[in-house]
């Protein structure tokens, strides 16, 4: 019983330090490529809408991750704009794959549920779109899959 805590211990701890390392990188790999978009629309991200989910978007069987967050005030205005950003898992790291809107002040606001069967869905919390698909309703659910490196609404 000596032996298993001796060398049983060291091992589950160092396996919990590199789960928690994982998590910081695939946190700053997110923070960067937001932070960067941001700059660029000379926006601000609401970070507290930041939405994180995790599935197989590519069917390698590795986990990726999607990611919806909101930037704000392009300008200096009060506008704002929803995106999906889709980061793959390659070598034990996130890359940035694809990114799109999927909803915003005068468009739609959506909300990031969950990956099933390399789907992407989202709730839609607000529409207005007319959508002839849905027969003239408002559409409850949209979802995005990842298709050559772009993300496409089905």
């Amino acid at each position: 019983m000596k032996n298993v805590f001796r060398f049983g211990l060291p091992f589950m701890l160092l396996c919990l330090s590199s789960a928690s390392f994982a998590q910081s990188s695939d946190t700053d790999a997110i923070n960067k490529f937001i932070s960067k978009q941001a700059a660029a629309e000379r926006g601000e991200e609401y970070e507290g809408a930041r939405k994180v989910v995790k599935g197989d978007l590519n069917r390698d069987g590795i986990s990726d991750l999607a990611v919806l967050y909101t930037i704000e005030g392009q300008d200096g205005t009060n506008n704002y704009v929803q995106y999906v950003a889709v980061f793959v898992r390659v070598k034990d790291r996130l890359t940035h794959v694809a990114n799109t809107v999927v909803g915003g002040k005068s468009y739609r606001a959506v909300e990031l549920q969950s990956i099933k069967n390399s789907v992407i869905i989202f709730k839609v919390l607000k529409d207005e779109t007319n959508d002839a698909t849905s027969r003239g309703s408002k559409r409850k659910v949209t979802r995005f899959a990842l298709v050559k490196r772009r993300l496409k609404e089905l």
